[in-house]
């Protein structure tokens, strides 16, 4: 494929921390580019963006949004993601099907920290990214101290692209560092040229030096040129800027304010003409665009009332047409999404577009042609979930639906994750936070009709016991023929941590004939799912040493019944102790949230092992500790609040352990009191 069949097209995602006002850039790209005759906002709920019900009941964009429009001979793709960190899977998962990112953030010298995960992420993928400062005109801060506070969290070189006329409410302007033009900004119509402020020359000089330099680092013609003094051309710039964004080696900066259009046009000129174009992103991800069988990847599934199930497509190479089988499947529509959403007959290479009737394929799942051998792309890395809620169906009748609305659910999120959990046997719901799961929650029923009641997990306690017992159990029973006889001795022993359940016998004789054993162990058995305290019994040995028959009225459910009886009377005298599950947690935040984060564990009766460097995070420690599951229900609530939103952490199952006396008593006590309402 010949470059310039891609030439004319952009995949651009807008990302950014919550409230830095995503949604409201792209309705501003979409106002100037003529793609929209009114401008909606955010308050008013009429955005292009954040369209569900879920996001405007929030004001908060919950999912990736899409739209497209014309400039300057180019369609653009914008995909405007959510930015607040429960949907940063969403945001992921599109990243890896974009050709440049916009990342949108306030001139905060205090909240640069928010944007540290999502620079790493755009890194570590070698996405090209450029920056908007929004909120321009609410920020009383020198322009160049915000840029150096940046710098301390992107390992790529800010580069900065223009230099404001004015400060905070007093914001006038811009001088483009580029060609040294100085402009004024004009609320819904573009910025006109004005003359140079003299005040600013030298402020603005040092600005462009900057940029010079940066460029020079990996241009040497034009680093001789700067030797020398000489002033390189506006061509010169442009194309190194173009191709030093294109590597993902800079990061250009602009700014400007989304709510009244200033700014967004410089930014959708440096969009034309320094974005990479197609075929350079798929160069960098090892795609050959001259091959002509289709290949692409799903960024994001939608289910929609009218059409069904949508996945959001980037296309790498070829052209995918109406029809068409793509790993087995029939597309059926092909749809640009957008307000209005148009249908299409065919996409091409370079293209983000919806493909309809996809059963079967998953977010990440790359496509090709059905006779083609499938080598996957490399998809975005699954979130492991933190936090959970329990939940079942206001109507009984419903029941029988959620299982199929869960699936549709998880395909539309691949953030969240349910389980029936086989100790509480509640139906528990997993996700990034309180908002993600209320979302959910939200699309269960209003797409699926399915309201739910939810409460905060059970913990699944077990029991053990402490000291060793030999109980006696007979069960007899006379009824007008045969009876019921079974007698049986047993001995129950404590067993090491993580041992489980063991049972023996050790009968001679044939006290106990060997065809009703299997009915002691039945009976054993059936008592420990629910031991003196409540709960599953584990790490325990049962023998069977001793008992006696009847030839006539013995039978395997008579001596089950001795076996619980034996159990019922035995386990009590055992001392029965309460185990928790305790989980092992790598807690992941920056160097000066640290104290706060060995606080927050130690508050929690966790155990810290120890804490280091983060690998390949600069400025972040990583804590390691055991901590009692029961104290992890909101550990990501408080951490976030205490780190900026950024810290998190991974956990898994580790063992179980005795309750503390005075924790058990206290929760021994509580659900006792519940059992008593109930």
């Amino acid at each position: 494929m010949k470059a310039n069949q891609t030439s004319g097209i952009r995949s651009v995602a807008i990302v950014g921390p919550y409230l830095s006002g995503k949604t409201t850039l792209l309705e501003s790209l979409l106002w100037v580019t003529g793609a929209v005759s009114r401008k909606g906002n955010v308050q008013d709920k009429n955005t292009v963006g954040d369209s569900a019900q879920e996001a405007r009941d929030r004001q908060m964009s919950v999912e990736v949004n899409v739209a497209s429009t014309n400039y300057q001979d180019v369609r653009f793709t914008f995909l405007d993601c959510p930015g607040s960190i429960e949907f940063a899977q969403e945001s992921l998962n599109a990243l890896v099907g974009v050709d440049a990112v916009v990342v949108v953030c306030e001139p905060l010298v205090d909240r640069v920290l928010t944007l540290a995960p999502l620079f790493k992420y755009l890194d570590d993928w070698e996405i090209p990214h450029l920056m908007f400062l929004n909120k321009m005109d609410r920020a009383d801060v020198d322009f160049m101290d915000v840029l150096h506070a940046l710098k301390t969290v992107s390992s790529r070189p800010l580069v900065p692209h223009q230099y404001p006329i004015g400060r905070g409410e007093s914001l006038t302007g811009f001088i483009d560092l580029v060609s040294e033009q100085a402009y004024h900004y004009h609320p819904g119509a573009a910025a006109d040229p004005v003359a140079f402020p003299d005040e600013l020359k030298e402020q603005e000089q040092m600005a462009r030096m900057e940029m010079l330099e940066t460029l020079s680092n990996f241009d040497d013609h034009l680093l001789e040129e700067l030797l020398e003094e000489i002033n390189p051309s506006e061509e010169e710039i442009v194309q190194d800027l173009k191709l030093e964004l294109g590597a993902d080696l800079i990061v250009p900066v602009f700014f400007g304010v989304a709510d009244r259009d200033f700014g967004v046009r410089p930014l959708l000129d440096a969009l034309v003409r320094e974005a990479p174009e197609p075929e350079t992103t798929a160069e960098r991800r090892g795609i050959t665009l001259s091959a002509s069988t289709p290949l692409a990847q799903v960024l994001k599934t939608y289910f929609t009332p009218q059409g069904g199930k949508l996945s959001l497509v980037r296309i790498w190479q070829g052209t995918i047409t109406d029809g068409m089988t793509l790993n087995g499947v029939r597309v059926g529509g092909i749809y640009e999404l957008g307000q209005p959403q148009t249908s299409l007959n065919q996409a091409r290479a370079g293209q983000i577009v919806a493909l309809g009737r996809l059963e079967g394929i998953q977010t990440g799942d790359t496509l090709t042609a059905q006779d083609q051998q499938l080598n996957e792309l490399p998809r975005a890395e699954r979130i492991d979930p933190v936090f959970a809620v329990a939940m079942t169906a206001e109507k009984r009748n419903d029941e029988v639906k959620l299982t199929s609305a869960l699936a549709k659910l998880l395909e539309e999120d691949c953030a969240l994750h349910w389980e029936q959990h086989p100790d509480t046997h509640e139906i528990i719901l997993w996700g990034q936070g309180e908002i993600h799961l209320q979302v959910a929650l939200d699309r269960l029923r209003r797409k699926y009709n399915l309201p739910m009641k939810t409460s905060k997990p059970q913990v699944p306690y077990k029991e053990t016991v402490r000291k060793t017992f030999s109980s006696h159990g007979r069960y007899k029973h006379q009824t007008g023929g045969h009876g019921q006889f079974g007698d049986v001795y047993l001995d129950i022993k404590p067993m090491p941590r993580g041992e489980g359940f063991k049972f023996a016998e050790t009968i001679v004789g044939g006290v106990v004939p060997k065809q009703y054993i299997p009915g002691v162990e039945m009976g054993v058995r059936d008592f420990l799912a629910q031991g003196p305290l409540g709960f599953p019994v584990v790490d325990v040995s049962v023998t069977l040493t001793n008992g006696s028959y009847h030839s006539v009225d013995s039978s395997e459910q008579a001596f089950k019944q001795a076996a619980r009886i034996a159990m019922q009377e035995g386990m009590i005298r055992c001392e029965p102790v309460l185990l928790e599950p305790i989980v092992r947690i790598t807690v992941s935040v920056p160097t000066d949230f640290t104290s706060k984060v060995l606080r927050i564990v130690s508050g929690r009766r966790g155990q810290i092992l120890g804490y280091d460097a983060k690998a390949n995070w600069s400025g972040w420690d990583e804590v390691t500790a055991l901590l009692p599951q029961a104290e992890m229900h909101d550990l990501i609530v408080e951490l976030r609040s205490h780190t900026l939103g950024v810290g998190f952490f991974q956990w898994e199952a580790d063992h179980l352990q005795e309750v503390p006396d005075k924790v058990a008593e206290r929760m021994l006590t509580t659900a006792e009191h519940s059992n008593g309402k109930k």
